[in-house]
């Protein structure tokens, strides 16, 4: 008789154990051979999305955010940043170029501090209307 205790048993070592089980035959373990040939694919979707319908999409906006602010250590106040604000067109293609500070939207929690302290965002923001016309925003800090 043969027995053995493991704790959780991860998934890999779970497929190991069918893998290389005494009692069942290879055949059973083959893998079917597969073309090496690359399969083409269109390069363009084939739905339009130029509907008014869609107008979703095109609502979406992405902000990506950089700044920075601190003071040197001739005491004066240096800060640095880049906007690019990214957006999509009328078949959902996506284009992004430089944008300004003061685009970004009050919405994100982006906002340069009063005095000049050291400071640092990084964020990517979007934001929407969906079909019903409410907006929608999300912010992910990195």
């Amino acid at each position: 008789m043969r027995a053995s205790f493991r704790g959780e048993q991860r998934p890999l070592d779970r497929l190991y154990d069918i893998a290389f089980r005494a009692d069942v035959p290879p055949l059973t373990l083959s893998i079917p051979e597969v073309s090496a040939h690359p399969i083409l694919v269109d390069a363009q979707p084939d739905v339009d999305i130029s509907d008014s319908a869609f107008d979703f999409v095109r609502s979406i906006r992405v902000f990506e955010i950089t700044y920075r602010q601190n003071r040197s250590s001739d005491g004066d106040c240096n800060s640095w940043g880049t906007v690019y604000m990214g957006s999509y067109g009328e078949q959902g293609d996506y284009s992004r170029m430089r944008s300004s500070i003061s685009a970004v939207p009050e919405a994100s929690d982006f906002g340069i501090p009063a005095g000049c302290g050291s400071y640092w965002h990084r964020s990517v923001f979007v934001e929407w209307r969906d079909y019903e016309g409410s907006y929608g925003h999300e912010e992910v800090h990195y």
